[in-house]
């Protein structure tokens, strides 16, 4: 809940309206899993609260630990559907890879949580709810195994524009002062550029945008993300160039890169024209295989040579780190399996 609709629960339990603050403190800030443990509010109140609502949150059914310290969580969603978030910690950085729905709409060819079909939209609850329920365990030195969270990234199951509404409620709670608190740049958002949705993410918030790209070549594009019928990237380019990533929040495009389809001196020359002088990054993707779909990773010299072929026309490229292919945490490959 926001703050407003904590302080319409202090009013409709006759409690002053600063019990909404305090619930909120209780919630989010020191993580209160049952109304007994909030101190500051009278017993009376605490048993009314209990009656009426509860907290809402639930642990990982499941935790799948990779070789290389990623972790990839399952969670129940209800009604029979399971849903997966992944911790990836890296040094001094933790992140959350949350997802937004269960399965998704977009049905991109070379993604597993595309294979599974539309399940359904997660409540904001369910989102934050992946958020502060991450066991965050002590080691043997006193620190903990993931430390704080320091970034979450919306790049789970679903389409985040596709539950745009609470999503958005979902990263009012994350940056609010009554929330936790974030700075919006500790939060991005990936999409394969929903209109008109996307324009609004971009009027309401200040959190980092990453566009699901991964060909400029637009017939091969449609044949592949069929988002690309309804939201042109060509549109979602235009869109883009009427903001300003140079200083609040940063804009990157997410390219997977496959054997012989998209990997070669044409296409890297199709996207530098597509991105033209846009202020970005354009994230290079290892493809991980995934069962039913005829793709193949690119070699690492074509995406060596592919990242060079960017930077060497202005555009900053970086070939990202593989993490959790192992347990199926990968790039694309969450299908929240039994």
């Amino acid at each position: 809940m926001s703050l407003k609709e904590l302080e319409e629960v202090a009013k409709q339990g006759g409690m002053p309206r600063f019990v909404a603050k305090q619930l909120a403190d209780w919630i989010y800030s020191k993580r209160a899993t049952s109304f007994d443990e909030m101190a500051n509010i009278s017993k009376k109140n605490q048993a009314w609260l209990a009656e009426n609502y509860q907290i809402g949150r639930s642990k990982p059914v499941k935790a799948s630990k990779s070789q290389d310290g990623t972790v990839k969580y399952l969670f129940d969603a209800g009604n029979g559907n399971r849903i997966e978030s992944v911790m990836i910690p890296d040094k001094e950085r933790s992140t959350l890879c949350v997802s937004s729905q269960c399965g998704c709409k977009m049905n991109c060819y070379f993604c597993a949580t595309g294979k599974l079909g539309f399940k359904c939209n997660l409540s904001a609850a369910q989102i934050m709810n992946q958020i502060l329920s991450m066991p965050i365990r002590q080691n043997k030195t006193g620190g903990s195994e993931h430390g704080e969270l320091t970034n979450i990234v919306f790049m789970g199951m679903g389409e985040p524009l596709d539950n745009f509404s609470e999503v958005l409620k979902a990263i009012e709670i994350m940056t609010a002062p009554w929330g936790l608190g974030w700075s919006p740049k500790r939060i991005t958002v990936s999409t394969v550029g929903k209109l008109p949705q996307l324009k609004d993410l971009l009027e309401k918030t200040n959190v980092h945008v990453a566009i699901s790209i991964h060909t400029a070549d637009i017939p091969q594009r449609e044949s592949m993300m069929p988002a690309q019928k309804a939201f042109p990237i060509q549109s979602v380019i235009k869109l883009l160039r009427s903001y300003d990533f140079s200083a609040q929040r940063r804009l990157s495009f997410e390219y997977i890169m496959w054997r012989g389809v998209n990997d070669d001196v044409a296409h890297a020359n199709m996207l530098i024209k597509l991105i033209g002088d846009l202020d970005c990054r354009v994230n290079l993707i290892r493809f991980h295989k995934i069962p039913g779909v005829d793709l193949h990773p690119a070699s690492e010299d074509r995406m060596q040579m592919f990242r060079n072929i960017l930077n060497e026309h202005g555009i900053t490229a970086t070939i990202r780190a593989s993490r959790g292919e192992d347990i199926d945490a990968a790039c694309g490959m969450l299908a929240a399996k039994k």
